[in-house]
């Protein structure tokens, strides 16, 4: 499984980033590829400067080695090995209009010191960050999130929406990091789905990525936006990086495996503001925004 879904993943990382460098049309990827000193690597894409993506990552890596103590703490496991391996994606574009994209999808197994696979589980999803909300975006991202899930379990995206709403969430701000979309972790084996169900279902998601997103970015990228929404789209990336820093799941475990920081750190937008105790006009678009992000909506 772990082969196979390594190859899916560097499949995915060329489609994706082939699609975003012909809709930019200006900026192609930068590639670095790089190896863990504990075992194993990745392949980092990223593009900058461009005419529709400010700043974006396409990544892909597989790590093995021991488990570190802090993370074998954490699954309550000892002498354990790993191995970890997914594609993760974040998109800042240049005009506000256009929304910021994440996602990631990942497989991971764990070992008993004879090199038995005593666990494994894949995990993903992906989530749309506007600053700007047009509802036929959120619909349209959302309706292919259900589109995907449906295919495999009736049940899957309104299980999947509501822990995403739940996941990206600043409890220190009390809102939403963005409109939400999928999220899920620990896929196991069940009575219902094998591994190779889930590997089904996690390859449908990431295949409709694009599908979710190109659209969006299609229509919206050539709006007209004034410095004043700039700003904004700047404050509120001020969010995204403090959503990254304290809550990622995603962070905290690669910086906690020794793991490549200019990868790991490729998430963050180049330019951002924090402004003392900034409150959105009342009834404007921006009031508008945060007021959906403390009230998650259901978009189908």
């Amino acid at each position: 499984m772990k082969d196979t879904f390594f190859d899916y993943i560097h499949q995915l990382q060329d489609t994706i980033t082939s699609k975003l460098e012909a809709i930019d049309g200006k900026a192609k990827f930068q590639e670095d590829l790089w190896k863990r000193p504990e075992g194993g690597g990745g392949r980092t894409r990223v593009i900058e400067n461009g005419a529709v993506f400010e700043k974006g990552g396409v990544n892909i890596s597989g790590v093995h080695g021991k488990l570190p103590d802090s993370m074998q703490q954490y699954f309550g496991v000892e002498d354990a090995d790993f191995f970890a391996c997914g594609l993760s994606l974040v998109l800042h574009p240049k005009n506000p209009m256009v929304p910021t994209v994440h996602a990631n999808w990942r497989y991971f197994e764990m070992y008993d010191k004879e090199g038995n696979i005593v666990d494994q589980w894949f995990g993903g999803g992906q989530d749309l960050t506007p600053y700007y909300l047009f509802e036929d975006d959120a619909k349209h991202f959302h309706q292919t999130c259900k589109t995907a899930c449906d295919r495999h379990n009736n049940g899957f995206y309104k299980k999947y929406k509501a822990r995403c709403d739940e996941y990206f969430y600043n409890t220190h701000r009390n809102e939403s990091r963005g409109i939400g979309g999928l999220f899920f972790d620990y896929c196991k084996v069940s009575e219902t789905m094998s591994m190779q169900n889930w590997y089904n279902f996690v390859t449908e998601v990431g295949d409709s990525f694009l599908e979710a997103y190109i659209p969006i970015v299609e229509k919206r990228k050539e709006l007209i936006y004034t410095e004043a929404q700039r700003n904004w789209q700047e404050i509120r990336r001020g969010r995204y990086v403090e959503f990254n820093l304290v809550h990622d799941k995603g962070t905290l475990f690669g910086l906690k495996t020794n793991g490549r920081i200019e990868s790991i750190l490729m998430s963050l937008p180049p330019h951002v503001q924090w402004v003392y105790d900034h409150h959105p006009e009342a009834e404007s678009d921006e009031e508008k925004l945060i007021n959906v992000l403390k009230n998650p909506i259901d978009w189908v």
